[in-house]
């Protein structure tokens, strides 16, 4: 990992250039940004927004997606990837969230970890934007950005999440989480990173080693 005075350097300069980014998943509700998140696995938050713009339309709660049957929500739904047990999964998230929560999710990581479907990963991204909850969501961009970077060392997810939390001031850590997903995005891609115009090239452990 690098220095603490680089890391501090780091933050600081992601910081400055994403600090009014926030999800591009598009919702209205706390719900639909659970039923985008779990969508958006293996697949693109472009391509879930295209999916649920006539999706949240029709069906904007947990009771009126019990309305669709299995494979009405898998033909709405066909163009992400491993949609046949997202459908599944949303279905049997609704008919928990109608039950138990009176259609309404739950606010704490204990119990959204409890719905098919959703992981450690999907309950810290819900949480960290539609309540004070502060979490690192490690998902692609996040695992990759900060183990190029040197702010994490190690090749498992849930080591990653304990690298960052250690070093990023807690306050930060929502939006970290967002700083780390926009750099992937715009500058440090996965097989191509524009590492030249990287403004924490100077920093960087991936750079340096080139």
């Amino acid at each position: 990992m690098i220095s603490k005075s680089s890391i501090k350097r780091v933050l600081q300069l992601l910081k400055s250039e994403y600090s009014d980014t926030t999800t591009a998943l598009d919702f209205g509700t706390p719900f639909q940004l659970l039923i985008s998140t779990m969508l958006a696995a293996q697949s693109t938050d472009k391509q879930v927004n295209i999916v649920t713009k006539n999706l949240f339309r029709d069906y904007h709660d947990a009771r009126s997606f019990l309305s669709l049957s299995l494979s009405d929500l898998e033909d709405r739904i066909k163009t992400v990837g491993l949609y046949k047990s997202k459908a599944k999964n949303i279905l049997a998230t609704c008919h928990l969230l109608v039950e138990n929560y009176e259609s309404e999710i739950p606010l704490t990581r204990e119990e959204l970890v409890k719905l098919p479907g959703v992981g450690r990963k999907t309950a810290n991204v819900v949480l960290s934007i539609v309540s004070d909850f502060k979490a690192i969501a490690v998902d692609t961009h996040v695992f990759r950005v900060s183990n190029r970077i040197g702010l994490a060392s190690s090749k498992d997810v849930r080591k990653t999440e304990d690298d960052l939390m250690n070093i990023i001031p807690k306050k930060d850590w929502s939006d970290a989480h967002h700083w780390l997903i926009w750099h992937g995005r715009k500058v440090c891609q996965a097989r191509t990173p524009s590492c030249n115009s990287c403004l924490i090239n100077p920093y960087c452990e991936y750079y340096k080693n080139r």
